[in-house]
């Protein structure tokens, strides 16, 4: 019985310790257990709301991605029939064009070729016809008639008037040309009666004083000083040159600086001519006139020939002696000239001022020998020689023509082929077979 009851009290102990400590232990842990199984059924249905709510979204997300593929599909396929008509519109835009530019290309292919076959064709017919025309005209009888055949034409010309007056080769101012023309009267009066001697003693001594003045400017504009008293330039050109110079010489002198200038070197350009004028007279005298007009002329040919020899004779930086000396040995190797054309030329040279160059200066000296005879030039280029009878028919043509006497002045050139080429002062007459040659090959195609 003690047992049992000991028994009992030690299980009432245990029981109450149970109960004491342990149940409360258990039911918190219970309760723990509990609230941690509340908590994840909380958290399991919140995470079925939003596995529920995230299917939504889904549904949603996959409807409005549906809707916008649908619309970028159809936006493709109307972005696809623009680009589609578009590309369409520009391949028959850019076929027109290739096709224009094929035509314009076949166009221009076409012309290109008939322009080539004209020019080829054309140039042959040109060149078979010079050569007809040199087999032609190389019978000297067939190069005549061609001569003939344009002086025939020139016949029924119409004339035209042709002025050449003495001095005409000065450009000279209204008061020049009328102090020019007192001073040309002075000398026809000083050169009345005058042997050739005395008047090549005139040239020499005025073409020294032109050459003072060029050196002396000074001098120069002392003496051309307009003024209404020429008295105190006389009385200067009386104390430096009175008895110095040939009394002739002298009195043209004092009258040209009497006169009024337009500007200073129109003195030294009157004392020049007149000097020029006091060797033509000269000319004249000794019946050597023509022969100065033409030696002149051909030795301006030279000039126009040989620009190296011109250049030379114009340098104004070489000295005029050495110039001279130079124009001496080319007329020498030449042939030589009758003294009064070398004389001029020599004056000529010496006198070049400024941008003045020989050929022009000599060009210039023999149109005045011409005028001074009351004569027009004519240069004439012909093939070959002209005869007697063609030259005094084409005198007389070219005389008829300009109203007024003409000195032919003929030069030979063999490329002429026929015809004449002739220029009087600033008018052309060309007749050459070389010409309408070169014409004809001018109107070809390029």
């Amino acid at each position: 019985m003690s047992t049992f009851i000991g028994n009992l009290v030690g299980f009432a102990i245990i029981g109450f310790l149970l109960w004491k400590y342990v149940v409360p232990l258990v039911k918190r842990m219970m309760q723990t257990q509990q609230e941690a199984v509340r908590t994840a059924l909380e958290e399991s249905k919140s995470a079925a709301e939003k596995l529920a709510n995230a299917d939504q979204m889904h549904q949603k997300a996959l409807e409005a991605a549906d809707s916008e593929a649908a619309k970028v599909k159809e936006e493709a396929q109307s972005e696809s029939e623009r680009i589609k008509e578009n590309l369409r519109e520009q391949a028959a835009t850019e076929a027109e064009r290739i096709k224009s530019q094929g035509e314009q290309q076949v166009h221009l292919l076409r012309q290109q070729t008939i322009r080539g076959l004209r020019q080829h064709l054309g140039g042959e017919a040109v060149q078979k016809a010079e050569q007809i025309v040199r087999d032609y005209v190389s019978d000297p009888a067939a190069q005549a008639s061609t001569v003939d055949r344009f002086l025939d034409d020139l016949d029924q010309m119409a004339p035209s008037p042709a002025v050449l007056e003495v001095g005409a080769t000065l450009n000279l101012r209204a008061s020049s040309r009328e102090a020019l023309a007192e001073l040309v009267k002075k000398f026809e009066s000083v050169a009345d009666g005058a042997q050739a001697d005395q008047l090549s003693k005139i040239a020499d001594d005025l073409a020294a004083i032109a050459k003072l003045l060029i050196a002396q400017t000074a001098l120069k504009n002392v003496l051309a000083e307009g003024n209404d008293d020429p008295s105190a330039k006389e009385r200067l050109a009386g104390r430096l040159f009175e008895g110095k110079i040939d009394g002739s010489a002298f009195e043209l002198l004092k009258s040209a600086v009497a006169q009024r200038w337009s500007t200073e070197d129109n003195l030294i350009d009157a004392l020049q001519h007149v000097a020029r004028l006091a060797l033509l007279v000269a000319a004249e005298r000794d019946g050597k006139s023509e022969e100065v007009e033409e030696q002149l002329f051909r030795f301006g040919r030279v000039l126009d020939s040989e620009a190296r020899l011109n250049r030379l004779l114009s340098d104004p930086t070489v000295d005029a002696e050495q110039r001279n000396s130079l124009l001496k040995k080319v007329l020498d190797a030449g042939g030589g000239v009758n003294p009064t054309t070398a004389a001029l030329l020599a004056q000529t040279v010496e006198l070049l001022r400024g941008d003045e160059t020989a050929d022009t200066a000599v060009n210039d000296l023999a149109e005045l020998a011409v005028a001074r005879r009351g004569e027009a030039v004519a240069e004439v280029t012909a093939a070959a020689e002209l005869s007697d009878e063609q030259r005094t028919r084409l005198t007389e043509v070219l005389s008829r023509i300009y109203g007024t006497d003409v000195a032919v002045h003929l030069n030979i050139d063999p490329d002429v082929l026929g015809g004449l080429l002739i220029t009087v002062g600033d008018e052309v007459i060309d007749g050459s077979i070389s010409s309408r040659l070169a014409a004809a090959r001018a109107g070809l195609p390029d």
